[in-house]
């Protein structure tokens, strides 16, 4: 598979370097604006291929873009310490309506996978500017998010964060929901393991998993500026189940018609994904509580994925 990777600093090259050890992309290419960046980062992978597979990466330029069945989008603004992913909105409209047409126009029958932050709105952005259809213009979603929380959920009960079923879903960021009731493991409720060994998920318990996960991003960032690679690991994951065609359920970001009777926004619900892109989505059962709080989340998107559209029609 030959992946396009969109931004050669340390979310895209943490990617390509997952894409290559893991063996899911033979070809990578890397675009960067600062191409003296690209061609190093480029340059440093491959003497990394031959440790892993007969892989191929190279700096180049838009019309390189020919015949990937992905491309990745991590171009855009870096999230400061303190700020929120809804600030980033007006420098990544700017940044994107640069690079999204460019794309479509080189690579028209690919699949967009959007990571710049904040991510569901870049999702709906994105949507527009390329004008393809919604099944192949992904979000890296709430994947991420649900890794974190499975990792925190395995770290409190002792298995292993693979043997979980538990997901994050709604926005990529603060008004995130993560779903306990439907959480399980080897068909027990995590509720119910959480009491039989002993370590019950007391509401202290629960807030401080809730805090690791929703706050996840902003410790990282005030630590050490960035993170990037939990969202390597998650977007290697999205392209193995694509290029595998796979049918692998993910909670990937995708424009949905209507989220608890909101109309029209991109956020994160599993999601059936394959070599068509997005083969279905599967809505959750979810209890009262979480349901109201998809529904703030959906709100909350579409909010501001209206004043990210209004800024690209002003144009």
């Amino acid at each position: 598979m030959k992946v396009g990777i969109i931004g050669a600093g340390s979310v895209g090259s943490a990617t390509a370097f997952a894409l290559i050890m893991r063996g899911v992309a033979r070809k990578v290419v890397l675009i960067d604006a600062n191409e003296k960046k690209a061609e190093a980062e480029a340059m440093d992978l491959a003497h990394a291929a031959p440790f892993a597979f007969a892989n191929k990466v190279k700096a180049g330029t838009y019309d390189d873009l020919k015949g990937c069945e992905i491309v990745i989008v991590t171009a855009g603004a870096n999230q400061r310490p303190g700020e929120t992913r809804i600030d980033l909105l007006g420098r990544n409209v700017k940044i994107f309506e640069s690079i999204i047409p460019q794309i479509a126009k080189a690579a028209p029958d690919t699949t967009l996978i959007i990571t710049a932050n904040p991510a569901d709105i870049m999702t709906e952005v994105a949507l527009k500017l390329s004008g393809f259809p919604k099944e192949r213009v992904i979000g890296s979603g709430t994947v991420l998010d649900t890794a974190r929380f499975r990792t925190l959920l395995g770290y409190h009960l002792g298995i292993s964060p693979q043997s979980i079923h538990a997901n994050v879903l709604g926005e990529h960021g603060d008004s995130e929901v993560l779903v306990w009731s439907a959480s399980d493991a080897g068909t027990v409720s995590l509720d119910k393991m959480a009491e039989e060994i002993g370590k019950p998920f007391t509401k202290e318990v629960k807030d401080e998993i809730d805090d690791g996960v929703r706050n996840a991003a902003y410790k990282i960032i005030d630590g050490k500026g960035a993170t990037f690679y939990g969202i390597a690991g998650a977007l290697c994951r999205i392209c193995r189940a694509i290029t595998n065609n796979e049918y692998a359920i993910l909670t990937v970001s995708s424009h949905q018609d209507n989220v608890e009777g909101v109309k029209g926004v991109c956020l994160s619900l599993p999601t059936v994904l394959g070599k068509r892109g997005i083969h279905q989505v599967i809505y959750p059962t979810l209890n009262a509580e979480e349901s109201k709080a998809l529904h703030d989340s959906a709100v909350v998107m579409k909010e501001y994925s209206d004043k990210a559209l209004a800024m690209i029609s002003e144009k």
